[in-house]
């Protein structure tokens, strides 16, 4: 497909996928990955939010974007829709929870079937849009209450169709398989009973699928440990393509959210059969490491094995037990003691290793949501790293390491976990910023990590170190899979893949499998297993384009692409797009619900003042994360003073053109809770003291008369400030998508999102909208 600027005319039709926005405009995104084009809000009277369109490029705006009209509607994907049942003047319609629909959706009498007024429903659609007319639809589920405990998950998981049902035959199947391990199970395995594996885990972890055991070995002519990661052995029950296979694959990642979790297996595999709980049996695979005293795998083998964990240890109390072998947390478990400071000296040896790579190694914070027993959210705390995390961290990085390993060196097919370096355009960017802050280092053209943690070491003591080190965050690429390894950026590793959590990912289960097929000789097939999703069919689509365009280095014809490609490579790259693209979905679910709570708890909190820090400056205002309770929230560039403000891309700030004053990444700020919407998830604030100080003291330095509070706030926010950001597509992203602080590569590549709470119901609002005011 070829873009505009290939063309002499604007007559392509361009396919994409609407995205709407909640001010009545949308977005295509493209199936070429080009830049998006832009829809105005009569463009998006006839057509909805996750439709699939052609469309062709009428203009662009005053920005250069790209501005389109739709000319067809190539498919209307099932997607039902989530909100609350009004009645107005005798008409029913369901207000849109996800306000990227655009439209109310009107409900005839008579298909609202048992919902009442005001309750949350899923409607199905019956009718689409028209230029001049709303959506019909009717009443499928009604979920309950606004304020019924957990409703903010029950409506994310049907906002981002995020499975959550066990088909009829999947939970058939699964109660067919044994409680426990059976003498025929264990034939072929290594018996490991013995060996005092043991797991380290958070305190409210529920499943268990890693355990480890290390113990002091000579390697070569030299001393080391052997290191052992005993990993559960999900493969052994779930079945190439069964009913429960099958089930997996649609989800393809446990989602986490505060107080509840939606698992991938069934519980009696994901808390049950597999888990590797305390004082039983359990099938497992085992990634069996000599380390030297550098840090470096000398040599590891994989087998299968049954195990008996010898204890369940959670990662506050190791770290009291290293802190202090004298301790009452040591005492209660002396047996253990010498096996965890073994771990502890082969975990200070690959940290000497990761050293040595160059590995990026950011330290930064994660919050934890406290709810108490109704949902209602009791505080919002940091969630530290401590010793014990980093052990098993760098415990499950060799493992990983060892099994992309064992699977290039097979040349057998597999997924490999693939973080590629920053892109000409990121790299551009940074360098601009690193120059203008006055850094005195940069990246080269083909950067490599050790670059960005000698910037990060360097840095660590400044002032603005936060903002740096966000800012070196930023420039990398997002983490896939793919069967095409180019490494992990992040980590420093040639190659890279995830085996070590195949209760909660599929890419891990499927890991698992290559490495069985490779110790018996033979070659894994992937499963004839079903498509499911838009999302999975646009990326395939996608995946189709980029790889004919790479051929022999030059744009070749799609059509070739077949020839070319085999239907194995095909099947393992749609694998690594729909695991992709699942785990963002996931990820979007959590934030989306963690949002929510935030919000809810931030409206308890209105009009009081809190003291922060700015982590990110945008063309529209400054976000700032509070001091006291890690939530962030948008100050409006018309809150910042009565000055025109320009956003700085190179310095990633704002500054007032007659001032001078600056707001960048870990400035800080005095702010006053001003308005929260629910709905939008979105917080604001409102600046004060400090930022008036700051603003006294640059004009002081410029010799200019301070402007009065009262001149401030009584302001036309239109008539001042530069606030073109709420009118672009990065507006839409505010509600969720940018964390007060980012997680470090290695937290990213281990942990699963926290689960500690879970909320009351939410109250939403529905603007009054009429099917003749359309």
């Amino acid at each position: 497909m070829k873009t505009i600027s290939q063309t002499s005319g604007l007559l392509d039709e361009i396919e994409g996928t609407i995205q709407g926005h909640r001010d009545g405009h949308g977005f295509v995104l493209r199936d070429d990955g080009e830049s998006d084009i832009y829809l105005p809000s009569n463009e998006m009277r006839a057509v909805l939010h996750k439709d699939r369109v052609k469309v062709r490029i009428v203009r662009s705006d005053r920005k250069g974007r790209p501005e389109g009209r739709v000319v067809e509607i190539v498919e209307r994907p099932p997607q039902p829709i989530i909100g609350r049942l009004l009645q107005e003047s005798g008409i029913w319609l369901v207000a849109p929870e996800d306000k990227r629909y655009g439209q109310d959706v009107l409900i005839p009498k008579g298909a609202t079937g048992t919902a009442k007024p005001g309750q949350v429903v899923v409607v199905e659609l019956t009718e689409p849009p028209a230029l001049f007319g709303q959506p019909v639809g009717r009443v499928k589920e009604v979920l309950g209450e606004v304020d019924d405990p957990g409703m903010e998950i029950e409506i994310a998981v049907r906002k981002y169709d995020v499975p959550h049902i066990f088909s009829d035959a999947c939970i058939a199947l699964s109660r067919t398989l044994p409680d426990k391990v059976r003498p025929q199970d264990k034939k072929n395995r290594v018996d490991l009973t013995d060996v005092p594996l043991v797991t380290i885990d958070g305190e409210d972890a529920r499943d268990f699928d890693d355990a480890v055991y290390c113990e002091p070995a000579k390697v070569g002519r030299g001393k080391g440990w052997r290191l052992l990661v005993a990993i559960a052995d999900v493969s052994h029950y779930v079945e190439n393509g069964s009913a429960i296979d099958i089930d997996a694959y649609d989800r393809a990642t446990s989602v986490y959210f505060p107080r509840r979790v939606i698992p991938m297996l069934p519980e009696k595999l994901s808390n049950g059969l597999c888990s590797l709980n305390p004082d039983v049996e359990r099938l497992c695979m085992v990634c069996d490491m000599l380390v030297n005293a550098k840090g470096e795998v000398h040599a590891y083998q994989f087998y299968p094995a049954v195990m008996f964990s010898h204890a369940r240890f959670t990662y506050n109390e190791v770290a009291a037990i290293l802190g202090n072998t004298r301790g009452p947390e040591a005492v209660r478990r002396k047996e253990r003691v010498q096996d965890l400071l073994n771990l502890s000296d082969v975990y200070r040896a690959l940290l000497l290793s990761r050293q040595a790579r160059g590995a990026v190694d950011f330290e930064t914070t994660e919050t934890q949501i406290v709810c108490d027993e109704s949902g209602r959210i009791e505080k919002i705390i940091p969630r530290t790293r401590n010793e014990a995390h980093k052990l098993i961290e760098e415990a499950m990085l060799a493992a990983n390491v060892c099994s992309a390993d064992y699977i290039a060196q097979s040349k057998q097919p597999g997924l490999f976990r693939v973080h590629e370096g920053p892109t000409p355009e990121k790299i551009e960017v940074l360098r601009n910023y690193l120059k203008a802050t006055g850094v005195g280092m940069t990246i080269s053209d083909d950067p490599k990590p050790g670059e960005f943690q000698a910037i990060a070491n360097a840095t660590k003591d400044r002032p603005d170190a936060q903002q740096i080190h966000s800012m070196l965050l930023r420039s990398m690429q997002q983490a896939i899979y793919t069967p095409s390894n180019s490494g992990h950026f992040g980590l420093a590793f040639e190659a890279y893949t995830h085996f070590t959590s195949p209760i909660r990912r599929y890419p891990d289960l499927l890991v698992h499998r290559v490495i069985k097929a490779i110790l018996a000789h033979r070659k894994y097939q992937l499963p004839v297993l079903p498509i499911p999703g838009e999302a999975h069919a646009k990326l395939a689509k996608r995946l189709q384009k980029n790889s004919s365009s790479r051929l022999n280095g030059k744009v070749a014809d799609p059509d070739q692409k077949i020839k070319k490609l085999s239907p194995e490579t095909l099947a393992w790259q749609a694998a690594g797009l729909h695991c992709s693209a699942n785990e963002r979905r996931a990820d979007e679910a959590s934030r989306d619900v963690e949002a929510w709570l935030k919000c809810k708890y931030m409206r308890e909190h209105l009009g009081e003042e809190y003291g922060g820090v700015v982590t990110s400056a945008t063309s529209f205002g400054i976000f700032v994360t509070l001091d006291a309770m890690y939530v962030e929230g948008l100050v409006h560039i018309t809150e910042l003073g009565g000055e025109y403000f320009k956003f700085d891309e190179a310095r990633q700030e704002l500054r007032g053109e007659r001032t001078g004053i600056r707001y960048a990444i870990g400035t800080r700020v005095q702010v006053q809770v001003s308005r929260v919407d629910l709905d939008g998830r979105k917080i604001d604030f409102r600046l004060i003291r400090e930022g008036e100080e700051l603003m006294a003291r640059a004009m002081k330095d410029k010799g200019l008369p301070r402007e009065g509070r009262e001149g401030r706030e009584s302001r036309d926010g239109s008539s001042r400030g530069h606030a073109d950001g709420f009118a672009s597509k990065s507006a839409g992203k505010r509600g969720g998508g940018r964390n007060a602080s980012s997680s470090s590569v290695v937290a990213q590549e281990r942990s699963p999102a926290a689960q500690p709470a879970k909320s009351a119901g939410r109250k939403a609002t529905a603007q009054k909208k009429s099917r003749n005011r359309r």
